[in-house]
């Protein structure tokens, strides 16, 4: 009986030797297939990356999975040709979102991929998805960019809630939180909030009208703009900066250098996604060029990045003691 009772636990121990040796081929299989993927997708070959995230996702451990499924997503909502499909990107994202919403904000891989997920699905929720006879619902758009700007502290669904509470009609009190909220990811050198802020400055919207503090910050915002964001921020910076006077552009450059040391540092840009000498050079209305620099390492060392925005809506004090958030109308 012991016998036969050790023959069955070896024959057991076996097949679970196999087993295991046989998912940790697959998982290598799948880490391969995610790679490719991946390659893919950074070349822009969106649609030759797709059969190998597929196969990532269908085989893959949970991780593979997980950031297979999120690529998957980013192409189906991206992509204009064949590749589109945003009923699919709607689908994955909210899985993507569902199953994992909750992870550790600072110590989970997944935490910044989520937030972006987060933000897709406030994207689809603002619009709609026809495909799927899903209507617009700006309520639970609103409860997804919140979860990703105050749980994940995610700078672009701070900026886009920042977007949205000044075109909202719910008064005074949804101005402050969206200047709230463009002044912390400012102080934080969040270059698309400091052109926005740049371009209320200079209109007097919201705020009251400052040109040498206009182009300073839409100065600050040109030169560290990322790729996928440098089009129109070079243009908004180009129509200040064109439309401003000499004086203006010299105490703008004043005002720069002292801000440069009051900001916190600017993120480094994620390699591969571009080069300015991709872009055509601007020139203003009388065929003067117009001058883009970037910031020297010297110039470009600030202070500790603040806290992201809570629920309060007063500006944080050194920003505003910088005079940048006087409210319009106020002498």
């Amino acid at each position: 009986m012991r016998t036969f009772k050790a023959i069955v636990a070896a024959v057991l121990l076996a097949a679970a030797g196999v087993a295991a040796a046989q998912q940790a081929a697959t998982n290598s299989t799948a880490q391969v297939a995610l790679q490719r993927g991946l390659s893919a997708y950074q070349a822009g070959q969106q649609e030759a990356a797709i059969p190998a995230l597929l196969e990532a996702a269908a085989t893959g451990d949970a991780s593979a999975r997980f950031f297979a499924e999120f690529y998957l997503a980013r192409i189906y909502s991206e992509s204009v040709g064949a590749a589109a499909d945003h009923t699919k990107a709607y689908v994955l994202f909210r899985k993507l979102a569902d199953e994992n919403v909750n992870v550790d904000p600072h110590r989970s891989q997944r935490a910044p991929f989520v937030a972006k997920a987060l933000i897709a699905l406030a994207g689809y929720l603002r619009a709609g998805v026809k495909e799927i006879d899903l209507s617009p619902n700006r309520r639970r758009a609103a409860d997804y960019l919140n979860h990703a700007a105050t749980f994940f502290g995610d700078k672009e669904a701070q900026f886009e809630l920042a977007k949205a509470y000044l075109s909202a009609d719910g008064g005074s009190d949804d101005v402050k939180r969206g200047l709230h909220y463009l002044s912390v990811l400012t102080e934080a050198s969040y270059p698309p909030a400091q052109a926005l802020l740049a371009d209320l400055l200079w209109r007097g919207r919201h705020v009251k009208k400052d040109d040498q503090r206009a182009l300073a910050l839409a100065t600050m915002a040109v030169e560290n703009a990322p790729a996928h964001e440098r089009m129109w921020i070079e243009e908004s910076y180009a129509g200040i900066f064109c439309a401003a006077t000499k004086v203006t552009r010299q105490e703008a450059g004043g005002i720069v250098a002292r801000w440069r040391k009051m900001f916190a540092r600017p993120s480094p840009e994620p390699a591969g996604l571009g080069a300015r000498d991709l872009l055509p050079e601007r020139q203003c209305a009388d065929g003067e060029t117009v001058t883009i620099g970037r910031a020297t390492k010297a110039e470009a060392v600030g202070t500790t990045p603040p806290p992201g925005p809570g629920k309060g809506n007063t500006a944080p004090h050194g920003f505003r003691a910088a005079g940048v958030l006087e409210p319009a109308g106020q002498k």
